[in-house]
């Protein structure tokens, strides 16, 4: 089976981070192919990539692969630039990058997991607290996490705050006062979607259409928006992971060669070729992906890995952003090249 666009998503259906990306792909029209992935670890199909990065969702576009939302949401505008859901000035590029960096590193969303109630269904279940811990770096046995309950509830009701009174308190549709939701509405309401339908997650005395008026009224027509995208174009194509592993390896690479650039005046003194390993700082750090180094800015590293299954170069693409590069070093303490 084909992939549409040579697109294929790498996730689990209630992924808040994977909703990023589904939202945005259906708002483009943009046509592609779904792996689903179980919600913890192993992940054979990624495994068989040799991809040892654990967050999900992870995208492909033919032979390379995207790691992060930020880095993918970024690709996907580049690279399919017809009508982008982006912003055009730069006042409005500033504040959708500003609302980026407030949901992600700002706190919003690691708050918002603080949330999840400690009676849920999954917290029971022993395996997916593990995978979580390993996830998170933190315990999420039942009296720790209802422990920072009050304080997370707290920081995301100043945060339902700041949009009821601030960005949307002139009655604005959408973030920018575009015609429809752009990108900038999908860099803030994320976090905020995943709560109020997170059953238990907050209390209706605190929470409600009654004290934040607009909102809910926004988080509903952003609702409207994604079904009417979605049903005007056909549903993900379901790839199984042998049907999704073949359609990457045999596929060309997205980019160039010559797009690939190091930058030779990039701090860390990393040249072309090193053998190095990436890895996120703010979770899932323990997850380490090394190959060769293939391209390095200030904004994206990319590094060659070969398949385990058939043995073909596959590129990933990190961020720059909360991904740490450390040049690989063998066991006598030299470089290994």
């Amino acid at each position: 089976m084909a992939a549409p666009n040579d697109i294929v998503l790498f996730h689990y259906s209630f992924s808040p981070y994977a909703k990023r990306i589904t939202w945005y792909l259906a708002l483009r029209g943009i046509n592609y192919a779904q792996c689903l992935q179980p919600p913890t670890l192993p992940r054979p199909d990624l495994t068989a990539l040799n991809i040892h990065y654990r967050r999900i969702p992870i995208l492909s576009i033919s032979r390379d692969v995207y790691l992060d939302t930020r880095l993918i949401l970024e690709k996907l505008e580049s690279r399919f630039p017809s009508s982008p859901l982006g912003a055009s000035t730069p006042d409005q590029k500033a504040i959708e990058r500003l609302l980026s960096i407030w949901t992600i590193d700002g706190g919003i969303f690691s708050r918002a997991a603080q949330l999840i109630p400690s009676d849920m269904a999954l917290l029971k279940d022993p395996k997916f607290k593990r995978d979580r811990e390993d996830y998170t770096g933190r315990s999420w046995r039942k009296e720790d996490v209802e422990s920072g309950r009050a304080e997370a509830m707290a920081h995301i009701r100043a945060a339902f705050e700041f949009l009821e009174t601030g960005l949307l308190s002139d009655r604005r549709e959408w973030i920018l006062k575009t015609e429809k939701p752009s990108l900038a509405d999908i860099e803030a309401i994320w976090p905020f979607h995943w709560l109020i339908d997170l059953k238990g997650a907050l209390p209706p005395s605190l929470f409600s259409p009654t004290t934040y008026p607009l909102v809910f009224a926004w988080i509903s027509r952003f609702k409207a928006a994604i079904e009417a995208a979605r049903s005007s174009m056909p549903k993900p194509t379901t790839l199984k992971g042998a049907e999704a592993i073949k359609h990457i390896t045999c596929a060309d690479h997205a980019e160039l060669d010559t797009e690939l650039l190091v930058d030779e005046k990039d701090p860390l003194g990393l040249q072309k070729g090193e053998e190095v390993e990436v890895w996120p700082t703010d979770s899932g750090m323990r997850h380490r992906d090394r190959g060769m180094l293939m391209g390095l800015t200030g904004r994206e590293v990319v590094l060659m890995v070969r398949s385990e299954v058939g043995g073909k170069e596959v590129r990933i693409h990190a961020p720059r952003t909360n991904f740490r590069i450390q040049r690989t070093v063998s066991e006598k303490g030299g470089a290994k090249l």
